[in-house]
């Protein structure tokens, strides 16, 4: 029995199972998942004209080097006219995500997978720590030159420089939008 424990302590991946010997028992759960990096800034990233861009130092050192290893995705965002950048860790939380809400026998969800997967693709850095995005991706975006990488919590979205700078939002219309979300009275101060 303890010998299967080690084999299954050891297979496991840390950071989704979590197993702990009381006593004789060895004791295995699953934790939640989340996002592994607190992406942070804006930075400006020239494109060359093979598509590639030299990806920000600020965001790679906020990478661990295994997780860079594995590579990331790459998909167009849903509601905006954007890329997002997944590390596969992250990549991997979301697709759970999906497979815990969707049903790929019900027509409307797989429907709905087909679009969520169909502009998707796994970059890896080069030599040179640039990634190549593939043309049809930044066509989506109407990439030029110059590219925006916008940190976010587990993902970063890149933006044509002159589509971002379009969608900035004036100071009243951000102050507006902060009371609607979060001005509200859900007891921020009550202690329970």
């Amino acid at each position: 029995m303890q010998n299967f424990a080690k084999k299954v302590i050891n297979n496991v991946d840390k950071n989704v199972v979590k197993c702990f010997k009381m006593g004789n028992n060895i004791y295995i759960f699953e934790t939640s998942l989340i996002a592994i990096n607190m992406f942070v800034g804006e930075y400006i990233a020239k494109l060359d004209n093979k598509g590639r861009v030299i990806f920000p130092a600020p965001l790679k050192r906020k990478i661990p080097g295994e997780e860079i290893a594995k590579g990331f995705v790459i998909k167009r965002d849903i509601y905006e006219k954007c890329l997002l950048l997944y590390p596969m860790k992250e990549w991997d939380n979301q697709t759970s995500i999906l497979k815990k809400k969707l049903n790929p026998f019900n027509k409307q969800h797989s429907s709905f997978l087909r679009e969520y997967y169909r502009d998707t693709a796994e970059l890896f850095f080069d030599n040179s720590s640039r990634l190549l995005i593939p043309k049809r991706l930044l066509n989506e975006i109407g990439a030029e030159k110059e590219l925006v990488f916008a940190g976010q919590e587990g993902k970063i979205e890149i933006w044509d420089k002159a589509e971002y700078e379009k969608r900035r939002l004036s100071n009243e219309e951000y102050v507006n939008m902060a009371n609607d979300i979060l001005g509200g009275d859900f007891k921020f101060y009550t202690e329970e």
